[in-house]
């Protein structure tokens, strides 16, 4: 079997107790972190938000099962990619667990090999979407500094609007614009379009204008 030397995080979710006493040996045999729980209830009461990380969980349990812990996360907000094993499912539930967002399916018994290159696959995902999320926070943060009408001069900006087609299209002077053009670069922290294009590429520009909500300090980082 292929070892895998990395950092990460996984939950796992599985009501057969020799199924999470031994996936979690053979994890933290990897270099993992592992938390085991016996059914949805437990991880949702317990679990802690970490980075990256993926979450192992089982279709059939008791209380919520796999499927309706699935959409709870979701509700919750929690991004961790899922990676769903399970010994019986109908073709359905497979597919319905898809359709809500679930990273994979992994039939049992899989192979190890299998379990690990799907982790390592869905962690690299996770990494990609926290880095991105932070970089959207940490912009969303200078642009809540902004004026109301330092962002309307944002917007304009960002479309790539001269000082003077700016004063135009408002009616004010082009001089005043190109003051509010100077305190959104010095808010932003950027010294040109340009850089503050570069800044805003992939970020989420819709989720960049919402208020702040989260702390990235809430996650626990590897």
């Amino acid at each position: 079997m292929q070892a895998f030397k990395t950092t990460g995080h996984i939950y796992l979710v599985d009501d057969d107790a020799s199924i999470r006493a031994a996936l979690t040996s053979t994890l933290e045999r990897q270099g993992y972190s592992v938390n085991a729980y016996a059914d949805a209830a437990s991880f949702f009461r317990h679990a802690m938000p970490i980075s990256p990380a993926i979450l192992l969980l089982d279709m059939r349990m008791p209380g919520q099962n796999g499927l309706e812990a699935q959409a709870s996360l979701t509700q919750s907000g929690w991004t961790t990619p899922v990676i769903f094993i399970s010994g019986e499912s109908l073709p359905d539930q497979i597919v319905q667990a898809m359709k809500q967002g679930a990273s994979d399916f992994l039939l049992k018994p899989f192979s190890m090999q299998e379990l690990l290159l799907t982790i390592e696959r869905c962690l690299e995902k996770d990494r990609t979407l926290h880095g991105a999320l932070t970089k959207t926070l940490a912009v969303q943060k200078l642009y809540s500094r902004l004026t109301p009408r330092e962002r309307e001069i944002f917007e304009q900006v960002i479309k790539g609007k001269s000082n003077k087609q700016i004063a135009e299209e408002d009616g004010s002077a082009a001089a005043t614009v190109k003051l509010h053009r100077a305190r959104v670069l010095a808010k932003m922290r950027v010294d040109s379009l340009a850089a503050l294009l570069t800044m805003l590429t992939s970020v989420d520009l819709v989720q960049m204008k919402q208020p702040l909500t989260l702390n990235t300090e809430q996650v626990t980082h590897f």
